[in-house]
């Protein structure tokens, strides 16, 4: 190999290209497809009610809108059918701390139910989540981000302390701790499945009493909105996401026969005109049925591998013009006694050699492409492109591959290399 620096430096380059473009590729598909909450994945379902009907979709589409109204959302936790259920939307908040002057900023914020720290096993560094009786009362009581709390509070312990949301005084009784899943399975519906979270968790009752409204995707298909808030609620339109516990299939079951049965109440009294159409998907099914991993990040990773078996096609001809190079070499060796195994042992060593060469070349390749990425895509993309130390790992052993790979075949033939023709030849 010291022979030939330049030949070997081709290869490590080849492979080390090929190596990062895969693994860049391969790294943002795993993000996108991966459980953002294993533990609990089959236990958390969405849950869609068709409140449109055949005339609010295309033809051919049976699907029930991804959200739902408040009306269905309002109806289903008062009946408790679930271990546990939670219906959400995102609001928009402007943010003064006790004593800030000025206008204050503008931060995300979640208004949901009271399980839905338990359900989503959001950690808590201080404090708690608010009650059902809170809940109920309308309190103005609050749970926020670390970061938030950071940013505010200097990272003490807020618990007791308040905040102006909206102008209006908020006690923080919770701080939530690092929490960030990936996608954001609970909020893919308008296609937020990688955003930054909120910095504000509020009661659901308490918002709509402040007729706060989504800052997500808002749909009317099935019926006019209406002017006032009040009209909003009584709508149609879908824009809450609605989430119910069900630990067992067996549990599945009877929360889905309750939905078919207030759903054919809901045309019995006229609401609807059509069967009972109902959906319950789990985290991983809900992912796929809303499409989270794209045909492009699919076909990225296609032409990803394919430029790599590119690469090491190039890596196996430079490898075997260096093995033919060196057939007098093997021969020479053979003459002295060395074995066929000990040749092809030499010949693949080199080639794993020059594999983990490419392998940290690689990594290094690899996280420039990511963070390329993240520069050139803000955002979204900023997100995702994030590679973790199993990826890192599968990296070096991905080059490592390709190169024993492109190595074997040159390896095959130094093994079989007849030194009688060689010494005859002069080498």
């Amino acid at each position: 190999m010291r022979h030939k620096p330049v030949l070997v430096a081709m290869m490590v380059l080849a492979l080390a290209f090929g190596v990062a473009m895969s693994m860049s590729a391969f790294t943002i598909l795993h993000t996108m497809a991966r459980d953002p909450i294993p533990e609990k994945s089959s236990q958390l379902y969405a849950v869609q009610i068709d409140n449109g009907g055949p005339r609010s979709r295309k033809p051919g589409d049976n699907e029930p809108p991804a959200q739902v109204t408040w009306r269905d959302a309002s109806a289903w936790l008062s009946m408790h059918r679930a271990t546990r259920e939670a219906a959400m939307l995102q609001v928009g908040l402007t943010l003064k701390a006790d004593g800030e002057a000025g206008k204050g900023t503008h931060v995300a914020g979640r208004a949901t139910s009271a399980p839905f720290f338990t359900m989503f096993d959001v950690p808590l560094r201080y404090g708690r989540g608010w009650t059902d009786a809170e809940e109920g009362d309308r309190a103005r009581v609050a749970v926020i981000s670390s970061a938030l709390n950071d940013r505010v509070f200097g990272g003490e312990n807020s618990v007791g302390r308040t905040l102006l949301l909206n102008g209006d005084a908020w006690r923080v009784i919770g701080v939530a701790g690092p929490w960030d899943p990936r996608p954001r399975f609970f909020d893919v519906a308008g296609g937020q499945a990688f955003d930054e979270g909120e910095d504000v968790y509020l009661p659901l009752q308490t918002a709509v009493s402040l007729e706060m409204e989504t800052m997500g995707y808002e749909y009317c298909d099935a019926g006019p909105r209406g002017d006032t808030y009040a009209d909003l609620l009584a709508s149609e339109c879908v824009w809450l996401q609605y989430w119910a516990e069900l630990p067992s299939t067996a549990d599945a079951r009877h929360y889905a026969e309750g939905l078919t049965t207030y759903a054919e109440g809901q045309r019995a009294a006229g609401r609807f005109g059509w069967p009972a159409n109902i959906r319950l998907s789990n985290v991983r099914d809900w992912l796929v049925a809303r499409k989270v991993v794209s045909d492009d990040a699919r076909l990225s990773v296609i032409v990803a591998f394919g430029f790599l078996a590119i690469c090491i096609v190039c890596a196996l001809a430079l490898m075997l013009a260096r093995s033919l190079e060196r057939s007098g070499e093997y021969s020479l060796r053979r003459a002295l006694g060395a074995s066929r195994r000990t040749v092809f042992l030499q010949a693949a060593t080199e080639a794993g050699l020059i594999g983990s060469a490419a392998g940290v070349l690689g990594i290094a390749f690899t996280l420039g492409a990511l963070g390329l990425m993240r520069d050139l895509f803000p955002g979204d993309l900023a997100r995702i492109a994030v590679i973790d130390g199993p990826l890192l790992a599968g990296t070096v052993a991905l080059a490592a591959a390709s190169a024993v790979l492109a190595g074997i075949y040159p390896a095959w033939l130094a093994m079989r290399t007849a030194p009688g023709i060689q010494l005859k030849g002069g080498l």
